[in-house]
């Protein structure tokens, strides 16, 4: 079996089993990541970009769609999984330097590997656009940052830690100036598209390699509340290695998952939810998001013991997360960059051609879009399932 050892996927969930009181390993966190991978691939990937189905589409700029709260998952499950690997390091006798060591090297592999997903042919390189930011660059620093609070700082700082990433970004995108443009809310709109700081600090860095060529999403500054979200699953793996019992784990899950998800609605009024700038109240939405999910999971798989063949599809997922981000840019790449010829000699993309196939085939715009979608899942998990029957698992 060819493995090392990654956080993002699997970890030694070396944990009390609820229904035998014996060691064994935490079902709910592969399942909830696999649900997770297979929506990132559904969402990437759509045949229609602005007239897919509501829930598969990120909202444009302030409020929220289903699929927001996909790469918070992500980030919370980091977080969760860093507290059991880092104890396992620790009952091996690895002193604090090792762990941190060993996390670093972790790092600069997920940068590498968003940094080359980004340089594929298949998305059409050019280095003088090449991006720079990205999703697994954003996991490499949250992981890093978090996982030096759970070395040096206990359970008190880190939920300071947290606390003062979500005001301490709301202060710096509420409070300083943005050069050129002025204070928002005074001198330009709170929140606005372009003139916001950490778009400005992006095109200043990056200009000419971000995503949307005004700013990125994955950008710097909005790393600092994502952290926070990191966080969450970090106080939240210590809430699930403790001796509590099945009963109180879920209750306690629920409630702080209901507390946050109504603190982030309130500060919404004053802070709108945003993905794109990942503003802190929707840190605290996702976040109450990410517990209450888990939780239910938790009561599935682990106490009600709902297992089986059922778990095979999604696992091949969950257990092989970064080969599934790889297999995703496998699709997503070619579906706009490689271009088709049709009859009448117009060119098109290969996702909008293929949508265009499913609506010729009598589908409506939004059922061609999800077609489309899940014809690049079922792509992906054929590749990953090939990876699977082998026993390989791909972490870093």
């Amino acid at each position: 079996m060819a493995t090392t050892d990654l956080n993002i996927q699997s970890a030694e969930y070396s944990v009390r089993d609820p229904a035998t009181g014996s060691p064994g390993r935490l079902l709910c966190l592969d399942i909830y990541r696999g649900l997770m991978v297979a929506g990132m691939i559904i969402v990437d990937n759509p045949g229609s970009d602005e007239r897919a189905y509501w829930p598969i589409v990120h909202a444009t700029w302030n409020g929220w769609t289903p699929a927001d709260f996909i790469f918070p998952s992500f980030l919370f499950l980091v977080g969760i999984s860093l507290v059991y690997s880092t104890a396992a390091r620790r009952q091996r006798a690895q002193s604090n330097r090792q762990i941190l060591w060993h996390a670093f090297k972790r790092s600069l592999i997920l940068i590498a590997i968003g940094l080359l997903v980004n340089a594929s042919p298949l998305y059409g390189l050019d280095l003088h656009t090449w991006r720079f930011e990205g999703v697994t660059q954003r996991i490499a620093l949250c992981y890093f940052f978090a996982l030096m609070l759970e070395l040096w700082a206990g359970r008190r700082g880190q939920v300071l830690a947290c606390v003062g990433c979500l005001i301490g970004y709301w202060a710096l995108v509420r409070f300083v100036p943005v050069p050129s443009a002025g204070i928002p809310g005074r001198d330009i709109p709170f929140l606005d598209q372009v003139q916001n700081l950490p778009a400005w600090l992006d095109r200043k860095l990056f200009a000419g390699h971000l995503y949307d060529g005004t700013s990125d999403p994955e950008g710097i500054i909005h790393t600092i509340p994502a952290i926070a979200t990191t966080l969450m699953g970090v106080l939240t793996g210590h809430w699930l290695k403790s001796n509590r019992k099945a009963a109180e784990l879920i209750g306690g899950m629920i409630f702080l998952g209901v507390l946050a998800v109504l603190g982030g609605e309130l500060w919404s009024r004053w802070f709108a939810i945003n993905k794109h700038m990942w503003t802190s109240s929707f840190v605290l939405f996702s976040g109450g998001f990410c517990l209450l999910f888990l939780s239910l999971l938790y009561w599935a798989t682990e106490v009600r013991r709902w297992r089986g063949r059922w778990t095979m599809p999604i696992l091949v997922f969950g257990m092989n997360a970064i080969a599934g981000f790889v297999a995703d840019s496998l699709i997503y790449g070619p579906g706009y960059t490689f271009t088709v010829t049709t009859e009448s000699g117009t060119k098109m993309n290969w996702h909008e051609a293929a949508q265009a196939h499913l609506e010729a085939a009598g589908l409506s715009v939004a059922n061609a879009s999800l077609v489309y979608s899940f014809g690049g899942l079922l792509i992906c998990w054929i590749m990953l399932w090939f990876l699977w029957r082998k026993k390989i698992f791909l972490k870093v």
